[in-house]
């Protein structure tokens, strides 16, 4: 439903949490473009708890550039779709009063998976992590979910006006987990509180499953240093690859910007573009940012110019195709050669740091489902057990990264933790399927399903033990060396559901 049928005259507005350099370079320029089809739509930013960005805008009368960086291209564009912006920690008050106003018919958010308080080992919301408990219990919220919970109630008390929840995270089908998520925090409310919540949820609120593509790296000095040289002085420029793809579901429940207009995809077909672009770009991303970083490569596109490193990324992607079931009209070879292209943008200069973050939360949506596929057609992907045998090493044993560098990771001290203790074993071997084991079994870091694969597991650990012998070269050409797309195994050991 566009803008034409929002529900009477007044002002449209977004409400948008998580005011970072992807939603400026992403949705606040598709916001834009459609404005000029389908008539203004303003964007009110708020950002978690960071404050510089907020007041830098400010500074700026609400304006920034985005650079566009591609081989011999830089583009340089203004942006003003965002109109106002505030810090959420700083008033917990306004985010409510923003989410319950009527004028907001949007709420979109990109908080990164961290930012939904998911459970590794439930799926669900983490109903014991204390700001989520906090915010049950009445406090000024402070998680994502409370936060939303808390405005969603004062808005069904106030006027029931309908509302739209956006996830444009990469979880899987994002819209349909934010959902279960709002639903498990209302369980956990007083009664009468939880089930009002709930009966708004169904009556008035949709959450459209979602999927959001572009590279967009962290600001530097450089990219203010563009930005002047084209004449704007900038301090928070956006830096981002030419490439750019929105995927939604259009069920709106009160309104939306033409968003088609501005080249996004409408379609009920979500999911198949959400699992193709989470496991050829950002599970393939995964496993370049850890090796990249055992081999002291500091971007990714360095890291993709190893002839190593990108056969056990192009070997990956080989594991991945055969899990996908490809919408209509998607030609996967040309987006992986496009991939490979991108991947090696060396004007983005992405970090490998900054890909390969918060891995425990980011590879519990790469991994499992492509490995329990290959589990149920009695294969055993081996390059999939590389990219966490990669993740576990930079984790558990910072001290192999040059420079001994820490990763930032929610789990990281338990990660090191168990480093600890495997490290304890007497041979590399025994070392390795400690570790694997302590994390995938015990910890079920990346899930309960995936850690009852034990096949699974024994490879993640085979694979630590050549990491620790001969590094990434022995571990790239232990897990490549037989044929592409999964060694052959004893036959699946997974139940026959599953993705």
């Amino acid at each position: 439903m566009t803008d034409a049928h929002a529900g009477g005259p007044g002002a449209r507005r977004i409400l948008h949490l998580g005011l970072g350099n992807f939603h400026r370079a992403h949705q606040a320029l598709y916001t834009e473009d459609a404005a000029r089809s389908g008539g203004p739509w303003t964007i009110t930013g708020a950002a978690g708890s960071t404050r510089g960005v907020v007041e830098a805008l400010r500074r700026q009368g609400m304006r920034y550039h985005v650079l566009t960086l591609g081989p011999g291209q830089t583009d340089v564009r203004e942006v003003a779709s965002i109109t106002d912006a505030f810090v959420a920690a700083d008033e917990p008050g306004r985010t409510t009063a923003e989410i319950a106003d009527p004028a907001t018919r949007i709420v979109s958010l990109t908080v990164t998976e961290k930012g939904y308080g998911i459970s590794a080992r439930t799926g669900g919301l983490d109903l014991d992590a204390p700001a989520v408990r906090d915010d049950v219990a009445g406090s000024p919220p402070r998680s994502t979910v409370g936060r939303l919970a808390a405005g969603l109630l004062r808005r069904c008390r106030a006027s029931a006006e309908p509302v739209t929840l956006l996830s444009c995270d990469n979880l899987t089908a994002n819209g349909t987990t934010l959902a279960g998520l709002l639903r498990d925090f209302a369980g956990a409310m007083p009664a009468r509180d939880g089930a009002e919540l709930l009966a708004f949820l169904d009556e008035s609120v949709t959450c459209p499953d979602t999927m959001v593509d572009r590279i967009v790296p962290a600001t530097t000095d450089e990219h203010r240093r563009m930005a002047a040289e084209a004449g704007f002085d900038d301090e928070v420029p956006v830096p981002a690859e030419p490439f750019t793809m929105w995927v939604m579901r259009d069920d709106f429940a009160a309104g939306r910007p033409a968003w088609e207009k501005a080249g996004a995809v409408l379609t009920d077909r979500v999911h198949d573009y959400e699992t193709a672009k989470v496991r050829l770009l950002n599970g393939v991303h995964s496993l370049l940012a850890y090796l990249g970083m055992l081999t002291g490569r500091e971007l990714i596109a360095d890291a993709a110019a190893d002839p190593v490193v990108a056969r056990a990324a192009e070997r990956l992607g080989d594991e991945y195709e055969p899990t996908l079931v490809l919408p209509g009209g998607f030609d996967v070879a040309a987006y992986r050669r496009e991939l490979r292209e991108r991947f090696a943008n060396r004007r983005l200069a992405h970090g490998t740091a900054q890909v390969g973050a918060d891995g425990s939360l980011k590879l519990a949506q790469r991994v499992p489902g492509a490995v329990l596929w290959h589990r149920r057609h009695g294969t055993l992907p081996a390059v999939l057990a590389l990219t966490v045998a990669a993740w576990l090493k930079c984790l558990a044993h910072p001290a192999a990264l040059p420079g001994g560098r820490a990763l930032a990771d929610p789990n990281a001290e338990r990660l090191r933790a168990k480093g600890e203790r495997a490290a304890r074993g007497g041979t590399p071997e025994r070392r390795g399927h400690e570790l694997a084991r302590l994390c995938l079994r015990e910890e079920a870091l990346l899930g309960q399903e995936l850690g009852g694969q034990d096949e699974f597991v024994a490879a993640v650990g085979e694979l630590l033990a050549e990491l620790e012998r001969g590094g990434v070269a022995a571990a790239v050409e232990a897990a490549t060396g037989s044929s592409a797309g999964g060694h052959r195994s004893g036959g699946p050991d997974v139940p026959s559901g599953g993705p």
